[in-house]
């Protein structure tokens, strides 16, 4: 590294080795030199001189940078002007003193404003336990959300430990503030879970017996009362609470499974029904198409035709639900074209036909009875719906009569 001064301007090496610092103020001797020629003797001193600037320079950068300590600093640069009277180095010791001195003048408004910082740092960080400990003390009154309120707690500690710098009385008082609120938090949520665990006992039993009735249960074909039954067991089941998580799921399979036996067994007798109902719709489909036929010029013989396809309606039996009425409102209207051509006198055919509506309505009418006696009121809504059709058929029937009279 290249000497910050020219060592020649501030020295002189005398034939016998004696080395001279030159100064504004004198003369000294800084040492003596036999080691080499002259030119080796600045060379060296110089490079001492340039150790002694380098060390003047990081302390000055340090203070001006705030990254040093500025009292360690001061001392560090009293030490260097109180020896740099006897400094063996050859360079501008003048300005490396003026430079010291100028050290030690800001050193102490360099303190002072670290002191100041300090006291900010502190009571910063005094402010951020503080806050940490009125939450901890917060969580210890009012969390019910145990999980998450304890790894907050948790969270809490840990950041509380990278805290520093506070006074030590303080940071113990506020220490017993956290700790006090963990252990508060620690009782409540115990607590807690001690009757958790007695609820838990009491949802077992329930949901056992609620297992019980369903296991019994799942072999009833009674369709409409049994599947309500069990919409009743599994609002009870809701409002049981829960067991321990390893019990609540063995007895919620337990239930379940009876559950899945009775309404398999009902949707499988369901399908089957569905398909009936399908093959009659076919059928009737097939008697509409011979019924469509029915050629009224001959009514006795028509009367006839109709009275046996009426018959065979009756005895096929239910059609899917979606179909019923367009297939009721094709016959009628069959049955419609025969009443309606022309005759003399009253119809015996027509009477009746208006008897066998009638009869119709009041056959509709007890199963409609029965059904609702059995607890399945969407048959019996069913069953009556029918009845006022046919009834519907038969006033019509009995009022076409009247006009014929």
């Amino acid at each position: 590294m290249a000497p910050s001064s020219d060592p020649r301007k501030f020295g002189r090496v005398d034939d016998d080795g004696t080395v001279w610092l030159v100064t504004g103020s004198g003369e000294r001797v800084i040492g003596s030199w036999q080691a080499g020629d002259t030119e080796s003797a600045f060379v060296h001193f110089g490079r001492r001189f340039d150790d002694l600037h380098t060390e003047i320079a990081l302390l000055e950068r340090r203070l001006t940078s705030g990254t040093g300590d500025a009292r360690k600093i001061k001392s560090a640069a009293a030490s260097l002007a109180e020896s740099l009277p006897t400094a063996a180095v050859l360079g501008d010791v003048e300005a490396l003193s003026s430079r010291l001195t100028a050290i030690l003048e800001h050193a102490d408004a360099a303190a002072a404003t670290e002191r100041a910082q300090r006291d900010e740092h502190r009571a910063a960080q005094t402010a951020r336990k503080e806050a940490l400990a009125v939450e901890a003390e917060d969580l210890a009154a009012n969390a019910t959300q145990w999980k998450s309120a304890g790894d907050r707690l948790r969270e809490i500690l840990d950041e509380w430990r990278t805290i520093t710098g506070l006074d030590r009385k303080i940071d113990d008082a506020l220490w017993k503030r956290y700790s006090s609120a963990r252990e508060t938090f620690n009782r409540r949520r115990g607590s807690h879970f001690a009757e958790l665990d007695r609820g838990r006992v009491g949802a077992r039993q329930a949901k056992e017996a609620l297992c019980d009735q369903a296991e019994q249960l799942s072999g009833s074909t009674d369709w409409g009362a049994t599947g309500a039954a069990f919409r009743d067991l599994l609002t009870q089941w809701k409002a049981a609470g829960r067991a321990s998580k390893d019990v609540d799921d063995a007895l919620w399979h337990r239930f379940k499974a009876a559950q899945d036996t009775f309404f398999g067994a009902r949707n499988a007798a369901h399908a089957e029904r569905d398909t009936e109902f399908k093959a009659n719709a076919t059928a009737k489909e097939a008697l509409l198409a011979e019924a469509e036929k029915i050629d009224t010029t001959d009514l006795d013989a028509a009367r006839a035709a109709l009275r046996t396809i009426g018959d065979k309606w009756d005895a096929i039996g239910k059609v899917p639900r979606e179909r019923a009425a367009d297939l009721e409102r094709r016959l009628r209207n069959v049955e419609k074209k025969i009443r309606d051509a022309p005759t003399g006198g009253v119809d015996p055919e027509a009477q009746a036909r208006a008897d066998q509506f009638r009869s119709r309505a009041e056959q509709f009418e007890k199963q409609a009875e029965k059904a609702e006696a059995a607890g399945r009121a969407k048959d019996a809504a069913e069953a009556r719906a029918s009845a006022e059709q046919w009834r519907q058929w038969a006033d019509a029937a009995a009022a076409t009569l009247g006009e014929r009279k």
